[in-house]
């Protein structure tokens, strides 16, 4: 699977190590929840794949996950006072690992869109393409009559230019 993502990802002008090395990241995922309290996931995220998948270089020790948060723009005491305590975000990260086995991941990559359609495993761009040009067709409001009725989601539904009233 790991060359496959490796061969994808290099159609895409994109690095992608397959010589790294592997081990739990349930620290990382802890700082994730810190990074999330103060605003800064994606930035934390983008650091964590970016030393692991494009850099082979270890995510899997204190002081290299001390590193990553204070460059992500986290605290370096609250950073490590996560680290230091191992049941701090336990809790968010088990409820995140259970909502995500209910959701149908059973492993990595798992990508689900609009809580509803699922892609696992290394895809091509095009099937990423194509779930979310369904996803967004299920979600945009249907048009009748060239305008005149719009329907939501929800199902509610109006006549542009009226007084917004819902038609059944």
């Amino acid at each position: 699977m790991d060359d496959q993502v490796a061969i994808l990802a290099r159609r895409e002008d994109l690095r992608y190590r397959t010589d790294r090395l592997v081990g739990s990241t349930l620290d990382a995922h802890r700082l994730l929840h810190l990074a999330k309290d103060h605003g800064r996931q994606h930035e934390l995220l983008t650091a964590l794949f970016q030393v692991n998948f494009a850099e082979a270089q270890t995510i899997f020790t204190r002081p290299a996950l001390l590193e990553l948060a204070v460059k992500a723009g986290l605290p370096r005491a609250a950073a490590d006072a996560v680290l230091a305590d191992p049941t701090a975000y336990l809790d968010e990260v088990r409820a995140d690992e259970a909502e995500a086995a209910s959701l149908g991941a059973g492993g990595v990559p798992y990508f689900l869109i609009d809580r509803r359609h699922a892609l696992s495993g290394a895809q091509p761009t095009e099937a990423f393409a194509q779930a979310l040009r369904v996803a967004w067709d299920e979600q945009r409001p249907a048009q009748f009559d060239a305008g005149t009725a719009v329907c939501r989601p929800d199902g509610t539904c109006a006549v542009p230019g009226t007084d917004g009233g819902q038609v059944a």
